[in-house]
């Protein structure tokens, strides 16, 4: 199931965040980049370490 607008957004300002605060990248060569970039770019290479726990049927 692909990630709703909202949890996109809310794993790379939360990835964002923590790589301005000195967390290591999972993509080479990233030095000179924005943090915001290259959470973006994290994020949509697949190598974003953050993931969204879902409740099955959390209200039915």
């Amino acid at each position: 199931m692909p990630y709703t607008r909202f949890e996109r957004a809310r794993m790379i300002g939360a990835r964002a965040l923590q790589i301005s605060m000195g967390a290591p990248t999972a993509l080479p060569g990233s030095l000179h980049d924005d943090s915001q970039q290259i959470a973006f770019s994290e994020f949509a290479s697949g190598d974003c370490p953050l993931s969204v726990p879902r409740v099955r049927d959390a209200f039915h």
